[in-house]
């Protein structure tokens, strides 16, 4: 595991977010929840993206197989599926395949299925909602790798997420190491915090300008 994904692993989504924020980079992305496991999540981020099958031939393989096997330890897949069908996106038989390849977890912008099944594997499985209705005959794979849109976030392959509880919150390559540091000081700021008011410190002078201002540029 790299040094970059051990020191994201280390920020949960509100820090990250919040030196996004700082950054006046593309901030976090709510709305999508954390169903079969209590993990947070971070890594590299494998895109797919789904589409309507309606009008398209049918597929030569199943959807997000080719991204479980180009994949590895700690990567993240993300897949797409923003067609309005209620169709699964990602289901049990791919949390096990995934799992097995040492991926961290996946992001569905979209539902996914066999939830239960994901979490006797404990297996993370992040997505927009969930369904037990099959992805046969109503959506397949169009792109592996390519760009994708999750909320209102591009989001392209070798990108870094974290996911937790909270939200999820996309990095891109490039800005990578500055959002890293600058989260990294409002963790160290917030956990100075905490042990004033544990010393007796009054809320309202932990909570006072210092903190509404540690985000302005």
């Amino acid at each position: 595991m790299t040094d970059t994904i051990s020191r994201l692993r280390q920020l949960d989504t509100c820090a990250v977010s919040d030196a996004l924020d700082k950054l006046g980079l593309p901030s976090a992305i709510t709305g999508i929840e954390r169903f079969s496991s209590d993990q947070r999540i971070a890594g590299r981020v494998l895109t797919v993206k789904l589409d309507k099958a309606e009008g398209r031939p049918p597929a030569k393989r199943h959807l997000c197989t080719a991204a479980i096997e180009s994949g590895g330890e700690g990567d993240v897949i993300v897949v797409e599926q923003r067609t309005g069908l209620d169709a699964a996106s990602w289901g049990g038989t791919l949390s096990l395949g995934a799992q097995l390849r040492g991926i961290a977890g996946v992001i569905v912008e979209g539902p996914a299925r066999d939830i239960d099944e994901s979490r006797e594997l404990g297996f993370p499985v992040f997505a927009r909602s969930h369904t037990a209705h099959t992805a046969r005959g109503r959506i397949l794979e169009v792109a592996s790798g390519e760009p994708i849109q999750v909320g209102d976030v591009t989001v392209t392959q070798g990108d870094y997420v974290v996911a937790d509880g909270t939200a999820v919150a996309f990095v891109a390559a490039a800005d990578i190491d500055r959002v890293l540091e600058v989260a990294e000081f409002i963790v160290a700021k917030e956990r100075a915090m905490g042990e004033a008011l544990r010393a007796g410190k009054p809320m309202s002078e932990v909570m006072g300008a210092n903190y509404e201002k540690m985000l302005k540029k």
